[in-house]
């Protein structure tokens, strides 16, 4: 057989493509390559997005706007104090943007204008936090990014 320019090509092409192949089939495969979804419902996240920033911008224009900060004892959200505790209600949902399964949802039940997710109940690392939350039938959302150390 003549080994020539281009037969060296069609050579240098099947190995390429053999690589490609490969390296997609492990890809697909090993579970080590979490390929899933950013959340579940992403489309109905989508559909909602105009509703989600008129929340979003009530929230910005409370005079004592919501807090949420990293403690030792875990993440804190304060409420505003000018709101009576009893009736705001809602549901904070925590996401690990590493790892799907460590997200869950919260829902809020007060017993003072202070929340504590208690720091057993999180892994050390980044945490995006979103907070639906209401108070006498106006509805508002806050979001973090929280690093827990």
């Amino acid at each position: 057989m003549k080994f020539n320019f281009g037969t060296g090509i069609v050579i240098a092409m099947a190995l390429f493509m053999i690589f490609i192949l490969q390296y997609v089939i492990r890809v697909q495969v090993d579970t080590r390559y979490d390929n899933e979804l950013v959340t579940e419902n992403y489309y109905q996240q989508e559909i909602e997005v105009d509703g989600r920033h008129d929340r979003e911008v009530s929230a910005l224009k409370l005079s004592k706007p919501l807090n949420i900060e990293s403690t030792s004892e875990g993440i804190r959200i304060s409420f505003p104090d000018n709101f009576d505790y009893t009736k705001i209600n809602g549901k904070i949902s925590l996401y690990r943007p590493s790892n799907q399964r460590l997200d869950f949802d919260k829902a809020i039940s007060l017993s003072s204008s202070n929340l504590l997710i208690p720091k057993s109940a999180l892994v050390d690392g980044r945490w995006d936090i979103a907070i639906e939350w209401s108070y006498e039938d106006k509805e508002y959302r806050n979001t973090e990014q929280l690093t827990v150390k």
